[in-house]
């Protein structure tokens, strides 16, 4: 037990020492636990043998990491990403292992291992990437969700990879490892699908993605209203941690990857309302997971033999490195990735991935690859996760200042006259506001960001002005001080709150309206000071549902009344959300009060529906 103590510390005091100081010195935190690894591995000895099975714990972190991506995720939004994710994505790992594949059988490899390593290294780090995208606010760029779109692609790719891998055992590997045939027997007893013919295989695999869904849309409501209404956090921690272990297992009993089934699962519940309790509470043990991963992998480095074949394993990982990145440039200009986007999208895929691990030892295990080229082979799969982080500093450093002097070469606009009304951002709500101002007689002045959208308001003959409505100066030469409104119409969720925030702290005389992107921004907006904040969708949809209620036989006026009643009984309880949301600590707001007091609300609001329906019938009856 002291042993185990004794590592836990170890590991923790390398990464509290390491990673906060490599981001002060801007390398990124993943760096920071590739280094932290480095040192008390391969440098210090203060870790060994233990690092592989730590690993392969520390794994786990990627599958929660990809259930908090799912959680994100509407199941429409991932149905349009069909073309990138199966044309972008599918191409990239055909592409990157037929090359990779020819380039070993070109230095003197079989066929079959060829092949497997070029399937091997056509997958990229989901960790890393994902992980460096969230800190340098990269994940909503284009080449962000271009290059989570291949992610996502590469861990669907795994299933088939891991079915066509056994097919490419070398006889004579199978005949000489009789003690790894026993030990991959052991592992097929732990398989609900080992043996089966090839249409029950399938049926297994069907029915557990239906399960996985099933119990995601029906089940697990049920189970978080039981759990929630204990009050107790800890339990509630645990059912998080015990739907997504759970379904883990039940991906790999039936030889799916684990991460894609969590994924999944965060897909199905991305709708639901315990979404943002689930992520506050799989988010710690996500980041500590991930941070361990890295440090194994720098712990596993084995310098003995990276030492002794350094030039050949630095050749392979540029190698590896400059294929990859080849691919990915070429599919960026086919489907028309542009500027920097385009850099980060090639850069940031360019390494092998933590499945390259994974495959390897699989590889090894049924007889693929031979023990003494797997050694090499993990070495340039660590190798090139290392020189990751250093690629995203050449991308921050270089190439991202250079395309924006080119992209931005004019300077915002001077603008030379002062408004009653400041709109700031004139997309497809702010364009409406405008409007309707104009309509009015009511002088404005308009800024965004986005310079083709300021010329397309130029076009049919409205006044805008390209600029930043966030900068302090702008504002000033658009008349903020002699203003009567602000609107803050900005498609950017931080940049909104912050110029709401910063203009209430300057010029609180300034009345702010804000439009918002879902209930949460409209706590967040609240809680910056705005004045007047509209959901954007919330209106139309409450028209959409009184039409729906017309067309099933509802009275217009009964319809508009209810519709009328939905929306005093939800404002009535607004503030008391608000309030509960607002004391709330950080990353808890949506707790057990405020989902208990949610609940009541929505109780509050078929109280009102019903009460709308007694009053109908006792004058004549509800519908046509």
């Amino acid at each position: 037990m002291t042993g185990y103590f004794i590592q836990a510390f170890v590991y923790l005091a390398a990464a509290v020492i390491m990673v906060p100081l490599a981001k002060k010195l801007g390398l990124g935190s993943v760096l920071g636990y590739l280094i932290a690894g480095v040192i008390i591995g391969p440098l210090s000895g203060m870790v060994g043998e233990e690092t592989l099975t730590i690993q392969h714990f520390a794994e786990f972190g990627v599958v929660m990491m990809l259930f908090l991506v799912g959680l994100e995720l509407h199941p429409q939004m991932l149905w349009q990403m069909r073309h990138r994710l199966l044309g972008l994505g599918g191409l990239q790992v055909t592409g990157s292992a037929v090359l990779l594949a020819f380039i070993a059988w070109l230095l003197g490899q079989p066929v079959s291992v060829a092949v497997a390593i070029g399937l091997v290294f056509s997958l990229s780090s989901t960790a890393i990437v994902l992980q460096t995208f969230n800190e340098k606010g990269l994940t909503k760029t284009e080449g962000g969700h271009n290059a989570f779109s291949v992610l996502l692609m590469q861990d669907i790719a795994v299933i088939p990879i891991l079915a066509f891998i056994p097919v490419l055992a070398l006889p004579e590997l199978v005949s000489a490892a009789q003690t790894m045939q026993a030990t991959a027997q052991h592992h097929e007893s732990l398989s609900l699908v080992a043996g089966l013919p090839t249409w029950a295989y399938a049926g297994a695999i069907f029915a557990s993605i239906a399960g996985v869904v099933v119990i995601g849309h029906y089940l697990s409501r049920p189970l978080f209203h039981y759990v929630a209404n204990s009050g107790l956090r800890e339990i509630f921690v645990a059912t998080a941690l015990l739907l997504v272990i759970g379904i883990a297992a039940l991906m790999s009993l039936v030889g799916l990857s684990p991460a894609l089934g969590t994924f999944l699962a965060g897909v199905v519940l991305a709708n639901s309302e315990f979404r943002h309790e689930l992520e506050s509470n799989i988010e710690p043990f996500k980041g500590l997971l991930l941070g361990l991963f890295f440090i194994t992998v720098g712990a596993g480095i084995n310098f003995a033999i990276l030492s002794e074949h350094l030039l050949l394993i630095i050749t392979l990982t540029l190698t590896v490195m400059l294929v990859k990145a080849g691919v990915l440039w070429a599919l960026a200009m086919l489907f028309k990735i542009h500027n920097s986007d385009r850099w980060l999208f090639a850069l940031s895929l360019s390494q092998a991935g933590e499945f390259g691990f994974v495959l390897l030892s699989y590889a090894l295990q049924n007889h693929v690859i031979p023990a003494s080229t797997v050694s090499l082979l993990q070495l340039v799969v660590a190798l090139s996760m290392f020189l990751t982080p250093m690629l995203f500093i050449l991308y921050d450093k270089v190439i991202l200042p250079r395309y924006q002097q080119t992209t931005n070469p004019q300077a915002y606009d001077d603008i030379q006259e002062q408004g009653q009304v400041i709109i700031a951002g004139i997309g497809r709500f702010g364009q409406i506001v405008n409007r309707l101002l104009i309509a009015n007689g009511v002088h404005t002045v308009v800024m965004d960001l986005d310079v083709n959208q300021v010329e397309s308001m130029r076009r049919i003959q409205v006044k805008a002005y390209f600029g930043d409505a966030t900068r302090p100066e702008l504002l000033h030469t658009a008349g903020i001080e002699q203003a009567a409104l602000l609107v803050v119409a900005i498609d950017d969720r931080e940049s909104a709150r912050a110029l709401v925030h910063a203009v209430k702290q300057s010029h609180p005389g300034v009345t702010v309206l804000a439009r918002a992107f879902d209930r949460g921004h409209h706590y967040e907006l609240k809680h910056a000071g705005a004045d007047v904040i509209v959901s954007e969708t919330y209106h139309s949809a409450l028209d959409l549902g009184a039409s729906a209620l017309t067309c099933l036989g509802f009275e217009p006026a009964l319809a508009e009344q209810k519709k009328q009643a939905f929306w005093e009984t939800e404002k009535a309880a607004s503030e008391q959300l608000y309030d509960t949301w607002q004391h709330g600590s950080e990353g808890q707001q949506y707790d057990h009060d405020y989902r208990k007091l949610f609940i009541q609300t929505e109780e509050a609001i078929k109280q009102a529906m019903q009460s709308d329906i007694a009053d109908e019938q006792g004058h004549g009856g509800k519908r046509r």
